[in-house]
C-alpha cells in the first residue's frame, strides 16, 4: 500500500471518529453552496421541505462569492443560517449540496450532492460530457437520462456507478404541480391578467439575444397589445463585459418599460413567471426547454455565435429547434409569437416529446431528491414524507 493511500485511510477513520463523538442522536447539518441567486433557485424546494424538519439544521455559504451571501440567499426562509467559506471549514456537516461545480473545502468531510442547474447544454465540456472526472461527487442528482449516459461516455463517471441518481428537476415541479396561479402573478407584477402575455427569457454573455437584439425585441412586444416580462439571466444583471456586455441592463430596461405594458421580473425563480407567460421568446436557455413543460408556444431567436461561444452541444441545439419556431430577427420572433398566440397547439407534440425526454418525471422530483438525502444522512424521513406510494414518486435509479 502507498503512503498516499494510507495517510487517506487515516483521514476517513478520524473522520469517522468525529462523527462518532459529535453526532448527538437524530440532530444532523448540511451545507448548501451557491454561486448565485439562479442556483439558489434549483436548491429551493428541497431547502423548503428540510427547513420543517426540527432534527436538520441547513446552513447557506457561497465559496465563490461570500460577500453577496445575502443577495444569493434573498429568497430563503428567514431562519435559514449563512456562514462564510471560512466558518465552514470548521464545522462537520451530514451532507453538502451544490447546483453547480462548487468544492467547498470542508476537513471534517462530509457526502457531497451535486444537483446541477439546468438543461441547456451549454459550456457541455463542464455540465454535460465533462471532461473532467466527477467521482469525487458521492452522488450526482440527474435531471434526465441523457445526461446520465453523456457522463459515462466522456468517462466523467463509471457505467454503474452507485453515485448517478436519476432524480428530476425540483425546482420545475410546480410547474405541472398546478400550484402557480396565472392571474395572481400578473396581478402582483401590475399587468393586466386579461391581456396576452409573452416572456422573454434570453441567455447571458455579450454574444447573447440580448445584446444582439434584444431591445428591439422589447420595443417589437411592447408595441402590440400583450403584457411584455422581461426575465434576465443572473449573470446579465453582472455589469462586467464577459456576463452582460458591459451594459447595465437593469437601468436601461427600466427606462425602456416606463409607462408601457412591461415589467423586469427580479424573482430569481423564472417559474412564475413561466406559469404566467402565454409565449415565450428565448435563444438558448435552459429556461426555454423549462417552458416546454406548460406546452404553449416558444419562439426561439437562432445565433450561431452564441453557441459557439458558450459551447453548446449540438443535440440541444436540435432539441429545442424540433420544439419552438426558429427565427433570426427581431421582427420574425414577435410575428412568431403572433403565430403562437393564434395556434397554441401547433407543435405541441414536439413540445411535449423534448420535455419528456429532458424531465424525469416531473412533478415529483422533490420527493425523489429527498428520500435519496435522506437515506444518504441516515435519518428516517418525517412522517408526512412517507405517505402516499414510493412507487408514485419512482424511487431513484442508478446508472
Amino acid at each position: 500500500m502507498t503512503w498516499g493511500r494510507r495517510a487517506w485511510r487515516l483521514v476517513e477513520a478520524a473522520r469517522a471518529l468525529d462523527v462518532l463523538l459529535t453526532r448527538r442522536g437524530e440532530a444532523r447539518a448540511i451545507l448548501v453552496d451557491c454561486r448565485t441567486p439562479m442556483n439558489y433557485a434549483m436548491v429551493a424546494p428541497v431547502h423548503a421541505a428540510l427547513a420543517a424538519d426540527t432534527r436538520v439544521r441547513v446552513y447557506v455559504t457561497s465559496t465563490e462569492s461570500p460577500a453577496r451571501i445575502r443577495e444569493i440567499y434573498r429568497a430563503a426562509p428567514p431562519e435559514t443560517i449563512r456562514i462564510t467559506p471560512r466558518q465552514a471549514a470548521c464545522l462537520r456537516f451530514d451532507a453538502y449540496l451544490a447546483a453547480d461545480l462548487l468544492w467547498a473545502k470542508l476537513p471534517r468531510g462530509t457526502r457531497r450532492i451535486q444537483m446541477f442547474h439546468g438543461v441547456g447544454g451549454k459550456f457541455s465540456h463542464d455540465y454535460d460530457s465533462p471532461s473532467s472526472s466527477m467521482r469525487r461527487w458521492d452522488q450526482l442528482w440527474f435531471v434526465n437520462r441523457r445526461r446520465m449516459r453523456n457522463f459515462i461516455a466522456s468517462g466523467a463517471i463509471d457505467a454503474g456507478s452507485p453515485a448517478a441518481r436519476l432524480i428530476g428537476m425540483p425546482k420545475v415541479d410546480c410547474l405541472v404541480q398546478g400550484t402557480l396561479n396565472r392571474d395572481e402573478i400578473l396581478t402582483g407584477l401590475r399587468l393586466d391578467p386579461e391581456r396576452p402575455t409573452v416572456l422573454y427569457a434570453p441567455t447571458w454573455t455579450r454574444t447573447s439575444s440580448l445584446n444582439v437584439m434584444g431591445i428591439d425585441v422589447i420595443d417589437a412586444l411592447l408595441a402590440r397589445s400583450w403584457n411584455v416580462v422581461v426575465k434576465l439571466h443572473d449573470r446579465s444583471w453582472d455589469p462586467r463585459p464577459f456576463y452582460s456586455g458591459g451594459i447595465d441592463w437593469p437601468a436601461r430596461l427600466r427606462h425602456l418599460l416606463a409607462g408601457r405594458a412591461g415589467r423586469v421580473a427580479i424573482g430569481a425563480d423564472i417559474c412564475p413567471y413561466l406559469a404566467a407567460a402565454d409565449a415565450m421568446i428565448t435563444d438558448h436557455s435552459s429556461a426555454g426547454f423549462e417552458y416546454l413543460l406548460l406546452d404553449r408556444p416558444l419562439v426561439r431567436i437562432h445565433l450561431p455565435e452564441l453557441l459557439r461561444t458558450t459551447h453548446t452541444s449540438p443535440e440541444y441545439v436540435s432539441l429545442l429547434a424540433e420544439a419552438s419556431t426558429s427565427v433570426e430577427t427581431a421582427e420574425a420572433a414577435v410575428d412568431a409569437v403572433d403565430a403562437g398566440l393564434a395556434d397554441p397547439m401547433e407543435r405541441s407534440a414536439a413540445r411535449r416529446a423534448v420535455a419528456e425526454e429532458l424531465f424525469y418525471r416531473p412533478g415529483t422530483a422533490t420527493a425523489r431528491a429527498l428520500d435519496e438525502l435522506y437515506r444518504l444522512i441516515e435519518l428516517a424521513p418525517p412522517e408526512r414524507l412517507t405517505h402516499g406510494s414510493r412507487a408514485a414518486r419512482g424511487a431513484p435509479v442508478l446508472a
